[in-house]
């Protein structure tokens, strides 16, 4: 059995977009530390709720992403599906779908993580920022932009690209706050829908997120990014990836034939990158297990010989 957790924070605000997708709006009862910005964009904190039916399974904590910007102090904000078909025997979600506004729970007001801006690509690094985002894995990027505009509600979006893949466009939360910045700030936002033929109403780009690096897209990507023809390169572009490992791991295997490093240890030495080459493809992962399949000889021989292609000079 797991320890009861002591709630510290109120569920202020609960916004249902969906019967299994909703913003969660959170007060902790301590003060947030410091002054001004209180976390990085990009980190996430630990959330928790007892389970009061099957008291005997205790409490249970999940960590999760947060959506709104540091700047704001008033509550944090959390971006979260309900998961159907959960592994473990007390699943946070199921719990969390329970509760109402002004109920009580536990929130671990200690910010943490590297898959923030100045700790990925750079703070100062102009190429790029093309963030790929599976359902919920917006959230640290909704972070990263509102961030910014509350620093400097003028300041341009154009070195940002978020790809928003859902089943459904009705799953696209956020979808007018990002338009309009895509309206006001040049923010290139593209939201994509992987299941159209049930959504008949849907106009726009289709397909899962990682489709749009297909090869076959690749042009038509580098066109509404406003790239030339070829310049879908690591000296332009940099990836920040955020959801499903299969989006990652498709990801990371459209983009290395094309001279892209992912930035982890196991898969660089697998294609026997050199350390002293800088990781342009960078990914939030909660799961140690590498985003492709190591133990795929014949997939890790192609991706290892696409890959030193575009390395004049070194052995493949």
């Amino acid at each position: 059995m797991a320890k009861p957790l002591e709630y510290n924070a109120t569920l202020v605000e609960r916004e249902d977009l969906t019967p299994a997708l909703g913003v969660f709006r959170v007060r902790p009862d301590e003060d947030l530390p410091g002054s001004g910005a209180w976390f990085v964009p990009g980190q996430y904190m630990v959330l928790g709720l007892n389970n009061e039916v099957r008291v005997e399974l205790g409490g249970v904590r999940r960590p999760m992403s947060i959506a709104s910007a540091p700047e704001r102090r008033d509550l944090v904000e959390f971006y979260i599906r309900y998961v159907e078909k959960p592994e473990s025997e007390n699943p946070f979600t199921h719990l969390l779908w329970t509760r109402k506004a002004g109920e009580r729970m536990y929130v671990r007001v200690h910010p943490t993580g590297k898959f923030t801006v100045e700790d990925t690509v750079g703070a100062h690094d102009r190429r790029l920022k093309v963030c790929v985002a599976a359902g919920t894995g917006l959230a640290p990027f909704l972070s990263m932009v509102r961030s910014e505009l509350l620093r400097d509600s003028s300041r341009s979006l154009a070195d940002y690209a978020i790809i928003h893949g859902v089943s459904y466009s009705a799953d696209l939360g956020y979808r007018a706050e990002l338009e309009q910045m895509a309206a006001n700030n040049g923010l290139r936002y593209l939201p994509t829908v992987s299941r159209p033929q049930a959504d008949p109403s849907w106009r726009g780009h289709c397909g899962r997120a990682e489709s749009f690096f297909d090869p076959k897209r690749m042009a038509g990507l580098e066109d509404v990014l406003g790239l030339g023809t070829g310049e879908f390169r690591p000296d332009r572009v940099q990836i920040l990836i955020c959801g499903l490992q299969g989006t990652i791991g498709q990801t990371i295997e459209n983009l290395v034939p094309r001279g892209f490093i992912p930035d982890n240890r196991k898969i660089r030495r697998a294609l026997a990158i050199a350390d002293d080459l800088p990781a342009t493809i960078f990914y939030e992962a909660y799961d140690t297990i590498p985003p492709i399949d190591l133990e795929d000889a014949a997939k890790v021989a192609a991706l290892k010989s696409a890959f030193h292609a575009t390395q004049p000079g070194q052995a493949s």
